[in-house]
């Protein structure tokens, strides 16, 4: 006999859990694994996540990357601190506005962004091929309601 929690089956409860945090890890050790093959043996995870808020167009606030990654701009100050060091980001006051810092990426930082954006584009060009289109449909329903969810977390 299955048991029940908060009025859900526990096998289906242990199923979505293991799903979601296997699927987090892995993708997460996937990403990092294809950013070392390429030589960046000194981007982490949090690297990435900062360099793809930054983006490869426009440079922007440091307050407006902070929102996109719902940190505080003093935390994404000591993560832009280490990117600029390593040479992917680079930092410069607003002409109109000395008060604020504007970011973008440096060369390397726009070669790294390129690489993790055509990883990402590989990843769901590989789902896509694998699913009917009424799984397709029903997985993108699914995973915004899911999205919707934890940025409300």
């Amino acid at each position: 006999m299955k048991r029940e929690t908060k009025g859900k089956n526990v096998g289906t409860y242990e199923t979505l859990n293991d799903v979601l945090v296997n699927l987090f890890r892995d993708i997460s050790g996937i990403e990092q694994k294809a950013v070392r093959e390429l030589g960046y043996l000194d981007i982490t995870m949090n690297d990435l996540h900062v360099i793809e808020a930054i983006g490869a167009g426009e440079p922007k606030s440091m307050s407006s990357v902070a929102r996109a990654l719902s940190v505080t701009v003093g935390t994404l100050t000591i993560a832009v601190n280490s990117l600029v060091k390593k040479g992917y980001v680079i930092r410069q006051r607003s002409s109109e506005d000395r008060r604020v810092v504007l970011i973008s990426l440096s060369a390397r930082g726009k070669d790294v962004f390129k690489h993790h954006d055509s990883f990402h584009q590989s990843m769901i060009d590989s789902i896509v091929k694998e699913l009917t289109p009424e799984e397709l449909e029903a997985l993108t329903r699914a995973l915004t309601k899911l999205n919707s969810w934890f940025r409300g977390f």
